[in-house]
């Protein structure tokens, strides 16, 4: 890795981007799961919201910023 910094938009971009990445895995792991049951047990699976967003990124900058 190279030795560059990123300016704090950058940074909350990215975390962005993790973190919707992160909650469109669960959501589809979540929907495969649905499937494997017989159809009368199956569930709908609630797709995620911004604040949902928020909250991940909001943990993943936590994690940034520990020392």
């Amino acid at each position: 890795m190279g030795n560059t910094t990123k300016s704090g938009y950058e940074l909350r971009t990215e975390l962005l981007g993790m973190a919707i990445g992160i909650l469109e895995a669960r959501s589809q792991r979540q929907f495969e799961n649905e499937h494997l049951k017989p159809q009368i047990e199956r569930k709908p699976v609630n797709p995620y919201a911004t604040e949902d967003v928020l909250v991940v990124a909001e943990k993943l900058m936590e994690f940034v910023n520990t020392k």
